[in-house]
Order: structure tokens, then C-alpha cells, then sequence
């Protein structure tokens, strides 16, 4: 989790005195246009826009797609609530697909639920781990299928050299308090495609028809809503821009140096990644449910058995299980062209592995010391002596 600070507070000053603080009060070099620009060569991508916060991120990138009522939209069965919520703000439906033990969405379940009504892929890179995008742009190519990959919570990481939210059709990128870029609240939408950025950019402002300096790439105007980002926002995350790639290479440091540790030990196994020479994601894998809740109770800082964080699993998203909307004319589900099911047996796989599965913080803004001496503490709680690993000092934050 990225630092706010000194920097972000004398960022946002000169913005506050200017007086000019909504998006279009900067102008065309305001701080929202800056990071907008920044974040596009950063990420080697064509065109970014800042929106309010990731879930409007993602519900603007899939009504880019065109994707809409009686749709079907895979989504994996471990993420946060908001990337099925984002499926059905659009009128489509969310179908559940299994993860693998890289805790991503499994490429060979995505097959067997692909039907005739599926339109799209939301694979999403969960706590820093990333996607096996190489299947996943196959399938979806063989399928036809839209790819919009949900990177909120993998901001600045890669797969195999480029960085993930730029590989599919669209991706969708959160700056909340919690995510590698934090201004509190805050997302992005990025993508190659200029129509998918017209269409993003006239839905995620409701005045855009009346901006006369806006190229919509020849698309037909439509309403959107109001999802803009502000200029305070963009100066904040100029600054946090900036501090990104740092923080990724202190979290590569230190994902290599307490997985050696963890590994040595013999302990619990550590996961597989879908890129194991940019890993920034840490995870260990136990044979039994017990045993994972055993190692989370006697390792309390920076471990978690991944099942206990319940909002992240679908098993908990009553709203969803429910099948219940805000009204009933407005319900995606009476839209469908089939019952679905989010029963507990239709993702059973992924309830088993989240079980006996525990993250670990890779503790990015403590020196490289402290989490060596902290992985070879885990190590020990598994009763084999620990190795001897000499770290070299990092004291940067």
C-alpha cells in the first residue's frame, strides 16, 4: 500500500488556491491531463482517463464494450464484490468461474463456462497476483470475447514485460487508500482502442456532448453519468505516480528474499505465480483448512487466511447470491436468458483452496530486514530450523 504524505499535501495547494478544481477548471495542462499523460507512457498505453474510483472504472471500461442487458460476463469467484457489482450496473450478469492455486481465475474453467449468451472476461489480477493473460487473450480471441481486466488491486505490476490492466481490450485501475497508488479514492480506465475511449470518456460525464474540444471518434453521443475525477485528484496522483515503480522494486526485493526463506524452511508451500520473475504477490498454500488457520492465528502480523477476508469471496456477496436489485424492472437477473446459479457447489474448488490458503505481506514500506526476520519467524512456527539468509540492508520507503 502506497504512502501518502508531505508531498501529496504541498501537490494539492497550489490546486486548491488556483480556485479551479473540477476536471475541466485546469484546463488542457491541469494535474488530471498531467497524470493522464504520465500514466499512458508509464503504462505504454494509448489513451487513459481518471475517474472517480475503480468501480466506475470498470462499469464505464464495460459499457465502453457495449456490453448490456441479458449479457453474460465471467468474472472469477475470488475479488471484491464491485467487479460482479460493475457487471450488473451495466444490465448484463456476472457467471462465476473458478481460480486456480496462483488465486486467479482458472483459463480451463473459463472454457467450460463460456455459453452462447458470454460477451466478456473480467480476469482479475487479486492482491498482486497476476493472470495467466496468455491463455486468456486466447480464449477470448477464439471466443470473440471482450477482455477487460480488472488491475485495481495489482496497480504497476507485470506479466511477462508489460504491465497488466494494458493487455486486454480495457482495463480498470483503482487509487483507493488500500491499493499500490492511494489517494484515498480514485481510478482509471486505459485502453488501445479509441472508440472503447470515446465511449468511456462521453459515459463517464453526462455533459460531455456539450464539450466542443472532446473528439468522440465519430460515436454517436449518448447519456452517460458522472463519474469524473477532480483536479485535487489528479495532483495527488502526480506525486503517487512517481512513487510507484519504487515501491514495485522494494515488493520485488522482498517477494524474492522471504519466499527463499519460506521455501528453505520447508514449510508451507509457496504458491505458484503466473510470473514468477515480477512476482509482487506473496502467498503459501497448506494441505489442510487447518493448518492455514493454525499458521494465520500464530503469525497475526501480515498473514491472513485468504477465506476469512469473506467480502472478497462470492460465497458472501448476499446481494448477488440474492440475485436482488435496487428494482425489480431494473433487475439483470429477470433479463437473463437462463437461471443462474452462485450456489456454493458451482465454484467449490475455489472455496477449497481459499481455505487452506494464507497471504503474507510483503511489508513494502518496512526495511528488507524486517521481513526477512519475520519470514524466518514463520518458518520456525513450522517446527523446522530456519536458514541462515543474510539480507542486504533497504531501508527506503
Amino acid at each position: 500500500m502506497a504512502r501518502v504524505g508531505l508531498r501529496e499535501w504541498l501537490a494539492i495547494a497550489p490546486v486548491i488556491a488556483s480556485g479551479r478544481l473540477s476536471r475541466y477548471g485546469g484546463g488542457e495542462g491541469g494535474p488530471l491531463a498531467r497524470f493522464e499523460a504520465d500514466f499512458s507512457t508509464s503504462f505504454g498505453v494509448r489513451h487513459t482517463l481518471a475517474v472517480c474510483n475503480g468501480t466506475a472504472a470498470l462499469i464505464a471500461a464495460l459499457v465502453s464494450a457495449g456490453i448490456g442487458p441479458s449479457d453474460e460476463v465471467l468474472v472469477p469467484a475470488y475479488t471484491w464484490i464491485a467487479t460482479a457489482g460493475a457487471v450488473l450496473a451495466t444490465g448484463a450478469v456476472p457467471v462465476l468461474v473458478d481460480i486456480d492455486e496462483t488465486l486467479t481465475i482458472d483459463p480451463l474453467d473459463i472454457e467450460r463456462k463460456i455459453t452462447p449468451r458470454t460477451r466478456a472476461i473480467i480476469p482479475v489480477h487479486m492482491a498482486n497476483m497476476v493472470c495467466d493473460m496468455d491463455s486468456i487473450m486466447g480464449i477470448a480471441r477464439r471466443h470473440g470475447l471482450v477482455v477487460v481486466e480488472d488491475a485495481c488491486q495489482a496497480v504497476g505490476a507485470s506479466y511477462k514485460g508489460r504491465r497488466v490492466g494494458t493487455i486486454g481490450d480495457a482495463g480498470a485501475f483503482s487509487f483507493n487508500q488500500f491499493k499500490n497508488i492511494s489517494i484515498g479514492e480514485g481510478g482509471a480506465i486505459v485502453t488501445n482502442d479509441d472508440r472503447l475511449f470515446a465511449r468511456a470518456r462521453m459515459y463517464h460525464d453526462i455533459g460531455s456532448v456539450f464539450r466542443g474540444h472532446l473528439d468522440n471518434a465519430n460515436e454517436p453521443p449518448f447519456c452517460g453519468v458522472n463519474l469524473k475525477a477532480s483536479q485535487i485528484q489528479g495532483a495527488m496522483l502526480n506525486v503517487q505516480l512517481g512513487k510507484l515503480d519504487p515501491m514495485i522494486a522494494r515488493m520485488r526485493r522482498r517477494y524474492d528474499a522471504m519466499a527463499a526463506i519460506l521455501t528453505a524452511a520447508r514449510g508451507p508451500r509457496v504458491g505458484p505465480h503466473n510470473d514468477r520473475p515480477n512476482a509482487i504477490g506473496l502467498h503459501v498454500i497448506f494441505d489442510t483448512e487447518k493448518d492455514a488457520q493454525a499458521f494465520a492465528s500464530e503469525n497475526p502480523r501480515g498473514v491472513h487466511r485468504v477465506h476469512d477476508s469473506s467480502r472478497h469471496v462470492y460465497s458472501f456477496w448476499q446481494p448477488i447470491l440474492q440475485q436482488r436489485a435496487a428494482h425489480p424492472r431494473m433487475d439483470p437477473f429477470v433479463w437473463a436468458s437462463r437461471p443462474m446459479d452462485y450456489s456454493q457447489d458451482v465454484c467449490a474448488r475455489s472455496l477449497e483452496i481459499l481455505k487452506r490458503t494464507c497471504r503474507i505481506s510483503l511489508g513494502e514500506n518496512y526495511p528488507l530486514p524486517v521481513m526477512t526476520f519475520l519470514a524466518r519467524r514463520m518458518g520456525r512456527h513450522r517446527n523446522v530450523p530456519a536458514p541462515v539468509y543474510v539480507a542486504t540492508p533497504d531501508y527506503g520507503t
